[in-house]
């Protein structure tokens, strides 16, 4: 499931490397690919809200096999575009199909029992995140090789294997929830009024993937330029540095197993916050960038991974409709953060990137102190519950 994951999601991050080549190809402007990549975020956030929930009626290997077939056909739409237009329609099917990803994650939580759901959820997303940052190396390196299109070609190629894995190989689970597709979208809206801990998770870890989103949607425009000038391959591998985040995924799984998921958000909070401090000193150092890209990575995951225990306790039943929640919500932050960091780019370059970023950090923070309290009097309620009862 995790290496399902990790093709997946790979699909909505292939243009991110080579932006600033397909912007040369197709004679299109920083803002018009930065909107490229907005639209396949909010592709994904519309797959999420409206076909992940149904993960809680059908079941999900149907529905990941389903969605897998659809991708692999709007991955090889999109490799045969011809102008800026067609690339982003077959983005948006893109991000919207391989919503497959999603689909994994609470089949995942449906699979383990409870005192061992935080590390499964952590090998899930630490496929996610190695699908994120694997993409961006074999994207920017195959297309500096082969042309641009290439990348679309192959992942469409993969999308088909991993069905093939997906047939043979995960179970199928019968879902206990019925309702018709109309009450299952109102149900989501129920659940968030029901449950506040899942509207805090999604905007608090909403405030962090802005920086995740704005860091990476820019990072191509500016290793390309001065004073670093690097080609693509050598900015797709930059994403190496990332790669500690995937490794430190079911490591805050266990964590958040063992002490809860409080102490991971913050720590996670905290160095998202000192990276692009870092950046701001450190300015003109590909060094201090690729150390600060390590710590910054790591600490979206620790809050990612943590956030996500949070809402996979909240009601057994319908964690694909919270997964769907939350999940899309975040996408809704990160097509904001392509899309703010593309203004911040044009006007005020890098710097303007960085404060952005910052700016979303004190954010979170603020969100993390009234989640915080929230997630504390649901384990007193929990604690007192029993002998109550």
């Amino acid at each position: 499931m995790a290496f399902g994951t990790a093709v997946c999601v790979s699909a909505i991050y292939l243009s991110q490397p080579i932006l600033n080549l397909l912007a040369g190809v197709l004679h299109a402007s920083i803002r018009e690919m930065g909107i490229v990549t907005t639209v396949t975020q909010v592709g994904y956030a519309a797959g999420i809200i409206f076909l992940v929930p149904l993960g809680d009626i059908l079941p999900k290997k149907r529905l990941i096999l389903t969605k897998l077939l659809l991708v692999c056909l709007a991955l090889l739409a999109t490799g045969l575009a011809s102008n800026v237009l067609a690339l982003a329609a077959g983005s948006l099917a893109i991000g919207l199909f391989a919503t497959a990803a999603q689909d994994f994650l609470p089949l995942a939580a449906e699979l383990s029992p409870p005192e061992r759901r935080g590390r499964a959820i952590g090998i899930v997303m630490g496929g996610l995140l190695l699908g994120i940052l694997g993409s961006r190396i074999f994207s920017g390196a195959l297309a500096e090789w082969a042309g641009w299109r290439e990348p679309y070609f192959v992942t469409a190629a993969l999308t088909l294997f991993v069905a093939l894995l997906v047939w043979k190989r995960v179970p199928s689970v019968a879902q206990a929830h019925t309702a018709t597709y109309p009450a299952l979208l109102r149900s989501m809206g129920a659940l968030m009024v029901k449950e506040p801990l899942l509207v805090l998770s999604t905007v608090g870890h909403g405030f962090v993937g802005i920086t995740f989103s704005a860091f990476w949607t820019m990072l191509s425009f500016h290793l390309g330029a001065a004073p670093f000038h690097l080609t693509p391959s050598q900015i797709g591998l930059f994403a190496l540095a990332g790669f500690a985040g995937a490794a430190i995924a079911p490591v805050a799984g266990r964590l958040a197993d063992r002490h809860g998921p409080l102490f991971n958000i913050r720590a996670g909070i905290v160095l998202v916050a000192v990276s692009f401090i870092s950046m701001l000193l450190f300015p003109g150092s590909l060094v201090a960038l690729i150390i600060a890209a390590v710590a910054f990575d790591m600490g979206v995951q620790l809050s990612m991974v943590s956030h996500q225990t949070v809402i996979y306790s909240l009601e057994p039943s319908a964690r694909s409709r919270l997964n769907a929640v939350y999940v899309g919500g975040l996408f809704g932050f990160f097509a904001l953060g392509s899309f703010g960091a593309s203004l911040a780019f044009t006007s005020d370059g890098w710097p303007g990137v960085v404060l952005l970023c910052l700016a979303s950090c004190v954010l979170a923070a603020l969100v993390h102190v009234i989640l915080s309290r929230q997630w504390r009097l649901l384990q007193n309620a929990e604690r007192i519950s029993p002998s109550g009862a």
